[in-house]
């Protein structure tokens, strides 16, 4: 796990407090939406199929910071759409950082290099890359050549300049342990990123795209085979020791969705950012007023082949804290991958 040091302690200590107060659902990370329009047609996401109208709209700051605040997370994955489409984005993250929450900014990096003298390096601010592959396949998944290239010079820009840089690559059923080593490889040894996170494609119902998911086996031996030869521990993979356990199938999960809540321009949306059974306005409305129980694999068809991080990397790290037998696994790769 190559999470920041920093990071790693006060998460065990946002964690422990929430144990001290005897809660049973609160949020790790909050998945914030401030807009769905984005200047790329991904076969596999469905967010720009939204009406025009909604397409345009843009969350005010206070808005957007206030529900972060609200959940009362110490992290925060900002995403969308494309987020540096937002013309007060660098002021959300701004707001954000001043109150230390750890922002990850999700991009496609298309506009980074024209947009990154709005933002200042930090300990507690990344961009978070996406990279689906090497050059032919990432620009076959965006459907647009020359993105791969452009992400490429954002990413040694970034990095030049003193920012954290971190990458998220969605796999689908093309691709193959070969194709998975031959990115995160690249993305470790030759861009060397500060970390990766690294999910099974989900089918989001209105992706044009409905052919190329994966199931739970398929994904299983695909990590399997991917993290073999010594792979799994060289790379700086942002996901704890026992979520990597999960995808290669030597352990199982229940979905614990509520940890990483998604807030966007209509509200907080249940279950998760992958399904959408409607919306509320408060989170404490989403997380006292959701039936929890009937979500998961096994109980919602939806689920069946769903092993996304946001549903299964939070049941993880709680089960890292529960461990004291994992938390010192954790806690040994931790502090070995801030020695490299």
């Amino acid at each position: 796990m190559a999470m920041p040091l920093r990071q790693s302690i006060k998460v065990a200590t946002y964690l422990a407090e929430q144990k001290l107060r005897r809660r049973d659902k609160f949020p790790l990370i909050v998945e914030l939406e401030p807009l769905f329009a984005c200047n790329l047609k991904c076969e596999g996401c469905g967010k720009i199929q939204h009406p025009a109208g909604v397409l345009k709209q843009r969350m005010p700051v206070a808005q957007a910071v206030g529900a972060v605040l609200e959940s009362g997370a110490p992290m925060v994955s900002i995403a969308g759409g494309e987020p540096l489409m937002h013309p007060q984005i660098d002021e959300i993250v701004r707001q954000l950082v001043a109150r230390r929450k750890y922002v990850f900014l999700c991009t496609n990096a298309m506009l980074l290099r024209k947009k990154m003298d709005k933002f200042t390096p930090s300990p507690y601010f990344a961009f978070a890359v996406h990279i689906d592959g090497l050059r032919e396949r990432h620009d076959e998944s965006v459907a647009k050549e020359g993105v791969f290239d452009e992400a490429v010079a954002a990413i040694k820009e970034a990095k030049r300049r003193g920012f954290r840089v971190t990458t998220n690559s969605t796999f689908f059923n093309t691709d193959t342990p070969q194709t998975i080593v031959e990115v995160l490889n690249y993305l470790n040894d030759d861009l060397k990123v500060d970390e990766m996170m690294i999910s099974p494609a989900y089918a989001y119902e209105k992706a044009p795209d409905q052919e190329h998911f994966l199931g739970v086996e398929q994904t299983r031996e695909l990590f399997k085979k991917a993290f073999a030869g010594g792979n799994r521990r060289r790379w700086r993979l942002n996901h704890s020791p026992l979520f990597l356990d999960f995808l290669e199938g030597k352990v199982d999960f229940p979905c614990t969705a509520w940890a990483i809540p998604n807030y966007s321009l209509f509200g907080w949306q249940r279950p998760c950012y992958l399904m959408s059974d409607g919306y509320v306005p408060t989170y404490r409305e989403l997380i006292e007023d959701t039936d929890w129980d009937k979500y998961g694999r096994g109980k919602d068809p939806r689920c069946a082949n769903c092993m996304a991080h946001c549903g299964y990397e939070p049941t993880a790290v709680l089960a890292t804290m529960g461990s004291l037998k994992e938390s010192l696994r954790a806690m040994r790769e931790t502090v070995s991958s801030n020695r490299e």
